[in-house]
C-alpha cells in the first residue's frame, strides 16, 4: 500500500514538474548542489556562536566563508578538465563523500585555525560539482528545455542554503554549533548510493533523453525525442530561419577543437555573450554571498527578531526564490517558443533590474512585516535570472567544452563569492559596525556595484547571443558532418 502511494505521488510530482520520468536525475543533481550550499548556510546560521566560541569578528566569519570559494576558484579549472575526460558520476560521488567527512571534522574543530583548514579541503573537493552538473545537463536534456531543467536543479542550491540555515539555526539553539555540522553531514551519506544507482553517465555530446518506465506519457516523450534529433533547439531553428551571420573566425573544424583548459577558455572568451554572461552571473552570486554571510546577524539586529524566528522566516524567502528560479526558466522557454531568439537573455535583464528597488526597500525597512514581502519579491526576481543565463551559456559553448567552459564561469564566481564576505565584513566595520553598518553595506553593494551592472550587462548580450548561437551551431554541424562522411 505504502509503495503504491509513493509511486503515485512520484508520478504526480513528475507531471507537475513537466519533466516526465526524468525527475530522479534532476533531484540528484539538485541535491549535490544543495549540499555545497548547505555548508555556507550552516556557517552563516551559527556565525554568532562561532564568534563567541573562538573570539573572532565579522572579518574572520567572512574568511571562513570566503576560503571555500577562493580554494574552489583555484581547483575549478583543473576539475573542469577532469569533467571533460572522466566519469562524471564517479566524480560527484567523491565530492559528496569528501563533503560529508569535512562537515563531521568541522564539528570537532577546537580552534579557528583548525576550522579554517577543514574549509580549505572542502573548497578543493567541491570544485567539481558545478562543471559536472553543467556537462550532464547538456548531455541528458535537449536544448529547448534546459532553462526549465536548470531552474529545477538550481532550486537545489537555494533549498540547500535554506535547509542549512534553518536546520543549523534550530539545532544550534538546542544543542550548540557543533551539532549543526554533525546534523548536516548525515543526509549526504545516502546520496552517494543514490548517485551510484540512479544517475546515468550519458554519451558525451549526445544530448540524450532519458526514457524511464515511470514516464506517464512515453509516446509524447518519443515525439519530443524525434523532434530533438531533427533540430537541436527552437532557438537554432530561429537563427537559421533569420539567417543570422556567424563569426566565421570562431567556427571550429574537428581538428581545431582546443585541447587544454587554457586554450578552451581563450576561445570562449572571444565570444562576447560568454564574457557578458559569466560576469553577470558572477555578480549576482557575489551579492547573494555577501547578504547570505551576515543575514542572521543583520536580521536579529535590524528587525529585532530571535535566531529561531529568522531561521523560520528563511522559508518564506526560500519559497519565493524557488518560484523565481523555476518561473524564470519557464518564462524564457515560453518566449523562445514564441519566436524571441533572445528570450533567455531578456528575462534576466528585466529580472535583475527589477530586483534592485525591491531588495533595497526590504533592507531599508525596519518593520519585518514590510521588509519580508519586499525581500521575498526581490530574491524571486534575482533568482529568475539564474536558470536562463545558465541555459543560454550552454547554447553558445560547443559540447566538448562544456565542463571547462563551466569551470571558467565557476572560477570567476568563486573569486567574487570568496571576496564578498571579506569585503562586506570589512566595509560594515568601516561604516560603524553592527546592524547599521551592515545595512549601509548592503545598500551600497546593491545600488552601486553588482546588481545594476549585472542587469546592464544582459542588454548587450541580447544582441550578441543569436550570433554566438549560430557560431556554436555551425561548429557542431561541421563536427557532425565530418563524422558522418565516409572514410576514403
Amino acid at each position: 500500500m505504502m509503495s503504491n502511494l509513493l509511486q503515485a505521488s512520484a508520478v504526480k510530482l513528475e507531471r507537475l514538474s513537466g519533466v516526465g520520468g526524468r525527475l530522479l536525475p534532476i533531484v540528484l543533481l539538485a541535491a549535490v548542489l544543495g549540499l555545497d550550499n548547505a555548508d555556507k548556510g550552516t556557517v552563516s546560521a551559527v556565525a554568532a556562536e562561532l564568534k563567541h566560541a573562538f573570539g573572532i569578528g565579522n572579518t574572520q566569519i567572512g574568511l571562513l566563508l570566503s576560503t571555500v570559494s577562493f580554494v574552489g576558484a583555484l581547483a575549478t579549472l583543473p576539475m573542469g578538465a577532469l569533467v571533460d575526460r572522466y566519469n562524471r558520476r564517479t566524480l560527484l560521488m567523491i565530492v559528496v563523500g569528501i563533503w560529508s567527512a569535512a562537515m563531521l571534522i568541522a564539528g570537532l574543530a577546537h580552534s579557528f585555525l583548525s576550522l579554517l583548514v577543514v574549509r580549505v579541503a572542502l573548497g578543493a573537493a567541491t570544485a567539481a560539482a558545478w562543471p559536472c552538473t553543467a556537462s550532464l545537463v547538456g548531455d541528458l536534456f535537449a536544448a529547448d528545455e534546459r532553462a526549465h531543467i536548470y531552474g529545477l536543479i538550481i532550486a537545489g542550491e537555494l533549498v540547500g542554503v535554506g535547509v542549512g540555515f534553518f536546520v543549523s539555526g534550530q539545532v544550534s539553539s538546542w544543542l550548540g554549533w557543533r551539532w549543526s555540522f554533525f546534523a548536516m553531514a548525515l543526509p549526504s551519506l545516502p546520496l552517494i548510493y543514490l548517485l551510484w544507482r540512479h544517475l546515468p553517465e550519458p554519451r558525451r555530446g549526445a544530448q540524450d533523453w532519458l526514457r524511464l518506465s515511470a514516464d506517464p506519457d512515453s509516446r509524447a516523450q518519443r515525439r519530443r525525442q524525434r523532434s530533438a534529433s531533427a533540430a537541436r533547439s527552437k532557438i537554432a531553428q530561429l537563427v537559421r530561419a533569420r539567417r543570422v551571420e556567424v563569426r566565421r573566425e570562431l567556427v571550429l573544424e574537428p581538428h581545431q577543437m582546443p585541447r587544454t583548459t587554457l586554450r578552451v577558455l581563450l576561445y570562449l572568451l572571444h565570444l562576447p555573450t560568454y564574457r557578458l554572461l559569466i560576469i553577470a552571473s558572477a555578480l549576482v552570486y557575489y551579492f547573494f554571498a555577501g547578504i547570505r554571510s551576515f543575514a542572521m546577524i543583520y536580521a536579529t539586529g535590524h528587525y529585532h527578531l530571535s535566531t529561531r524566528a529568522v531561521s523560520s522566516l528563511v522559508f518564506v524567502v526560500g519559497i519565493a526564490a524557488l518560484a523565481g528560479v523555476i518561473g524564470g526558466g519557464r518564462l524564457s522557454e515560453r518566449l523562445s517558443r514564441r519566436g524571441r531568439i533572445s528570450g533567455r537573455i531578456q528575462v534576466p535583464a528585466v529580472a535583475l533590474l527589477a530586483a534592485v528597488p525591491l531588495l533595497g526597500g526590504g533592507i531599508w525597512a525596519s518593520s519585518p512585516w514590510i521588509a519580508i514581502p519586499l525581500l521575498a519579491a526581490g530574491v524571486a526576481a534575482m533568482a529568475a535570472a539564474i536558470a536562463p543565463i545558465d541555459a543560454a551559456r550552454l547554447d553558445i559553448v560547443p559540447a566538448p567544452m562544456w565542463g571547462r567552459g563551466e569551470a571558467g564561469r565557476v572560477a570567476l564566481r568563486s573569486v567574487l563569492e570568496g571576496g564578498a564576505p571579506l569585503l562586506f565584513g570589512a566595509l560594515s566595520g568601516w561604516l560603524g559596525g553592527g546592524a547599521p553598518g551592515l545595512m549601509w553595506t548592503f545598500l551600497l553593494m546593491l545600488m552601486l556595484v553588482p546588481m545594476l551592472i549585472a542587469g546592464s550587462l544582459a542588454l548587450p548580450a541580447m544582441r550578441s547571443y543569436p550570433i554566438d548561437v549560430a557560431t556554436a551551431a555551425a561548429s557542431a554541424t561541421s563536427v557532425e558532418s565530418r563524422r558522418a562522411s565516409p572514410v576514403r
